[in-house]
């Protein structure tokens, strides 16, 4: 059974224009890569979880709750190895330099029998639609041509 994630894509609109946040993941596989290597907020679910699991990943990858709605269905995306992510916009604001991300444990360097602590995810940035999704997974690209879609013209930018 593949594995199953949920989280959200928090935007704000200003200026006629609108942002997405992204995080970028921790740790030193993912420290040179940028185009393609962004994501949503976002965990794996536990069954009947979905909404909740996005809820609880976006505080423990950020430091800070979501903002409470309304929240909008972006549906699912199935991502090259199979994982199905479902995902939900939701506006809001949020400073990206006064994240506190959750830590994983792994053995670095690879076969060293050390093991090393880092962030889920070191850091956060806000892009607009046509950045955003260069940057993120390409799958997940999805969530924003659907969240355009979903705006009022006038207010997408």
């Amino acid at each position: 059974m593949p594995k199953r994630s949920a989280g959200v894509l928090l935007f704000r609109r200003g200026g006629g224009s609108v942002q997405v946040l992204l995080v970028h993941p921790g740790g030193p596989f993912w420290a040179r890569r940028d185009d393609g290597a962004w994501s949503l907020p976002k965990g794996e679910v536990d069954e009947g979880e979905d909404r909740d699991t996005a809820a609880r990943e976006f505080e423990e990858e950020l430091g800070s709750p979501p903002p409470t709605g309304p929240w909008t269905d972006l549906g699912e995306v199935v991502q090259s190895g199979g994982k199905r992510v479902r995902a939900w916009a939701v506006e809001g604001d949020l400073d990206e330099t006064a994240i506190t991300s959750g830590t994983f444990e792994t053995e670095w360097p690879p076969r060293s029998g050390r093991r090393q602590e880092f962030p889920e995810v070191d850091r956060a940035e806000w892009f607009p639609p046509e950045v955003a999704v260069r940057k993120l997974v390409p799958a997940q690209s999805a969530f924003v041509e659907r969240l355009l879609g979903q705006l009022d013209p006038d207010q997408a930018g």
